[in-house]
């Protein structure tokens, strides 16, 4: 579901960590540190998956991703909701938000159409269900994907922020419980958004920066 996007606000310099402490360069991105500071894994036995549910709008869609869902929607409609299915059938696969936003069709302006529930109440995707039970290529919007990664326009740039919010505490517990860091957990979206490249260059710079924090 689509939250508003945290604003940015920063100084380029000659480096490329942006405001020293705030952000980093990558290409035509700017990363906020968080990105590799925080611990994050997804804790569905708590948080249930809401964010599928809370949220302004439906999830931030790319053209090119409503297309994909369009010419495979026989196939996604066979593992919706009966009110999914019949929000994508009657009102189509997306809208246009408040903002004028492609974003992804919702079951009377609350559930994403494409959330289904297990036995044990937990919000599920079924875009990424058909995916991993090999029904469908990846159809998962990469703003979902990516969550709780957003991203955001600066100029010609895109600004990489984590979105923190009550509903993630839980992961943020169980990433430092495990040790696993928001970008780590996240490599396959990364990889998927930005390319192999851009993510081994975050690994360098991740490895780099909190060396540098463990011996201050």
């Amino acid at each position: 579901m689509k939250k508003r996007p945290t604003k940015f606000s920063f100084m380029l310099s000659n480096f490329a960590f942006i405001n020293s402490i705030d952000m980093f360069l990558i290409k035509d991105t700017l990363v906020s540190l968080d990105l590799i500071e925080r611990f994050f894994v997804c804790d569905l036995d708590v948080c249930l998956g809401q964010c599928c549910v809370e949220g302004d709008a439906g999830a931030p869609l790319l053209e090119e991703e409503r297309d994909n869902i369009e010419k495979n929607l026989d196939k996604i409609l066979e593992l919706l909701t009966p009110s999914g299915k019949k929000a994508v059938i009657q009102d189509g696969v997306s809208y246009l938000d408040s903002d004028g936003d492609l974003v992804t069709m919702l079951i009377e302006g609350c559930n994403c159409a494409y959330s289904i529930f297990d036995e044990e109440g937990k919000c599920l995707c079924a875009l990424e269900k058909g995916y991993r039970e090999n029904k469908l290529p990846q159809l998962k919007p990469s703003s979902c994907h990516l969550y709780p990664v957003r991203l955001s326009k600066i100029g010609e740039m895109t600004g990489v922020n984590l979105h923190r919010w009550k509903i993630c505490k839980a992961a943020e517990k169980k990433g430092e419980k495990l040790g696993i860091r928001a970008y780590e957990f996240l490599k396959e979206p990364l990889i998927r958004k930005f390319g192999i490249e851009w993510y081994e260059e975050l690994c360098k710079i991740a490895k780099e920066w909190l060396a540098q924090k463990k011996n201050k």
